[in-house]
């Protein structure tokens, strides 16, 4: 892994090292619970304002890249 300037790692490569450590040591059922928990604690912090204006944008995004995906068939 490469270093910084300091010779020590950057946060990226601490995060990505460490993303892979966690996935080694821990199962699918890991990661739903933890999942699980995320998804109450964000409704228990968030209104219903911003679940439409989150999911308003993953429309548009779903949209733009099925128009994306549909140009770029067209294309061939």
């Amino acid at each position: 892994m490469a270093k910084n300037n300091n010779g020590k790692m950057s946060r990226e490569q601490a995060g990505k090292k460490g993303g892979k450590a966690t996935a080694r040591n821990h199962d699918q059922e890991f990661y739903e619970e933890i999942g699980q928990k995320g998804g109450e604690a964000t409704a228990k912090n968030h209104d219903q304002e911003f679940f439409e204006e989150i999911g308003e944008k993953g429309g548009n995004a779903r949209a733009r890249q099925r128009n994306n995906n549909n140009n770029n068939s067209n294309n061939s």
